[in-house]
């Protein structure tokens, strides 16, 4: 009987030990064979030990807050918003290329040092592109707000194989107790931008898995705790965007401080191209400098302008970028000059200078031109993009009006009460090359043309003007005077006309801002003799001798 146990236990240790002899057998065949002499390992050390130069949009990108051209205001207001005891979320509008993520970065390192702070010294810096984040709604994959590795998912390791769910940390928990940076956050799927307004809210991210049980024995510890409490996210968000801040949602919009950063004018692309060239050892004379930035867009424009025409120059062993480069890179790339326009000569009745901002708060000077003749009070407005398709938020497309034709009828009403016959004239006014004029702000610019088209009076060529008439006369405030004055300054005007109600909005120019309340009292400015026009009493006089000329 002893011995029949004793070969029974054997037999069993034998099956036994052959399982998981089996099993060793088993993993072993399942790793991947590592290559004799880890020739896998060394390729990889001799791949990374390979390194290009690093291009020239890198080499000059700013390193501190002087670097960042043409944004003064707009990284005082980055500062402020960070710095202190109580920093805040904030959204940062403008176009591409002019240092808005590298005045993010900065402003956390500066914010790091001030009174007060939050910020640790080691403070994460977390950047994403909102365009690469990829929506799915099982949530299997979310780089932003993490997810859980349910079981059923290939990979799960041994604790999937326990049935035990485990949550990934996305940016949001990374960026806890410092900044995420999303760029093009206006791009987010809206689904995304409701849970990034929880997680503002809570300042946690939570998670939930249908695998998850609070009474299971076999889930760990942290595990549990994360199911129960969620994954810290006490992070200050900079969002960046090259949309118009109407096109974010206003729940958003309504949690963050909004700072915009400009457009760069012609003077500081010009500043950029030359100290592009200095960093690349290459010589750049103002009048080249000047060619790029009429190339250029942005600052990243012409640093790669820049760039590819020094090596339109080196390939001919020049150390110094001709034009002949620039214009040669302009060409290969499809670029357009952008030529502003120059003062017009005095002396022809009809023509001024108006002025018109874009969207991105670009300011521009456009002409605007009127004839008049003896008819029937017909009125024509030409040259105006009075509509244009824009694109909302949800993708949608929207038909905005420009209303110029509207404005312009006001202006009309508005002469025929000071006096002049406009019901006897046809009248006819034109924008050369064709803008997107929105009507109200070109109300005194149309005015003050149809008046001098029918008067016979010279408008003054070195004032510009802008404001919304009214059918009474009075001239109403308008946005975008800052950037429209810079506009007139740059083409060497004297003179702005803008209304009294936004007359605070121009500081510290060098230009001379005169605000005005009244059609008259603007026209009376506008005379290129300098002289006041006739009072309105006497005014029906000479257009009726005029009238009568003709």
């Amino acid at each position: 009987m002893a011995l029949a146990l004793t070969i029974l236990q054997i037999l069993i240790s034998l099956v036994v030990g052959a399982y998981f002899l089996r099993q060793l057998q088993r993993e072993r065949e399942a790793r991947p064979r590592a290559e004799p002499g880890g020739v896998e390992l060394d390729r990889l050390r001799r791949m990374r030990a390979i390194h290009l130069t690093k291009p020239l949009n890198e080499t000059v990108r700013p390193r501190a807050f002087e670097e960042i051209v043409g944004q003064e205001e707009g990284v005082r207001a980055l500062k402020a918003v960070l710095f202190g005891e109580n920093p805040q979320h904030v959204i940062v509008y403008g176009p591409p290329g002019i240092g808005k993520t590298c005045a993010a970065r900065l402003a956390l390192e500066a914010a790091k040092l001030s009174e007060g702070t939050p910020f640790r010294k080691d403070a994460p810096f977390v950047e994403i592109d909102a365009t690469s984040i990829r929506f799915d709604e099982r949530s299997i994959a979310d780089p932003l707000f993490g997810s859980v590795h349910d079981p059923i998912y290939q990979g799960a390791g041994p604790l999937g194989q326990n049935g035990v769910p485990q949550p990934k940390e996305g940016a949001v928990t990374r960026a806890h107790g410092g900044v995420l940076f999303l760029d093009e956050i206006g791009e987010m799927h809206p689904v995304q931008m409701n849970k990034l307004l929880k997680v503002l809210e809570d300042r946690v991210v939570r998670f939930d898995s249908a695998y998850y049980s609070p009474t299971d024995t076999k889930i760990p510890a942290h595990i549990h705790d994360v199911f129960k409490n969620g994954l810290p996210a006490d992070f200050r968000l900079i969002g960046a965007t090259t949309r118009s801040p109407s096109d974010l949602p206003s729940a958003l919009r309504s949690r963050c401080m909004e700072i915009f950063f400009r457009p760069l004018e012609r003077e500081e692309l010009q500043l950029v191209a030359k100290n592009a060239a200095s960093r690349a050892s290459y010589a750049l004379s103002d009048a080249n400098a000047d060619l790029i930035a009429m190339y250029s867009d942005s600052a990243r424009t012409a640093v790669n302008l820049v760039q590819l025409a020094a090596a339109s120059a080196r390939m001919e062993k020049r150390a110094e970028i001709a034009a002949a480069d620039v214009e040669y890179v302009a060409n290969c790339s499809r670029l357009t000059l952008r030529r502003e326009p120059s003062m017009p000569e005095s002396g022809e009745p009809g023509l001024v200078n108006a002025l018109a901002v874009s969207g991105a708060e670009v300011g521009a000077v456009i002409r605007a031109e009127a004839a008049a003749k003896p008819g029937t009070g017909k009125l024509c407005v030409t040259g105006v993009v009075d509509r244009e398709e824009v694109r909302d938020g949800r993708g949608r497309t929207l038909q905005r009006s420009g209303l110029a034709m509207d404005s312009a009828e006001a202006a009309k009403t508005a002469l025929g009460r000071l006096g002049v016959p406009v019901t006897r004239y046809d009248v006819h006014v034109n924008f050369p090359g064709g803008a997107m004029v929105d009507g109200p702000s070109a109300g005194l610019a149309m005015a003050a043309a149809i008046h001098s088209a029918i008067a016979g009076v010279p408008v003054a060529n070195d004032a510009a003007m802008t404001g919304e008439i009214s059918i009474k006369g009075f001239v109403l405030p308008v946005g975008g005077v800052k950037a429209k004055v810079r506009a007139a300054e740059r083409m060497g005007l004297k003179r702005v006309l803008v209304p009294w109600d936004n007359r605070a909005e121009a500081p510290g120019c060098a230009i001379e801002v005169v605000p005005v309340k009244t059609l008259s009292q603007a026209l009376s400015l506008l005379t290129a003799e300098s002289e006041a026009l006739p009072r309105p009493a006497r005014a029906e006089g000479l257009f009726a001798a005029k009238a009568a000329e003709n």
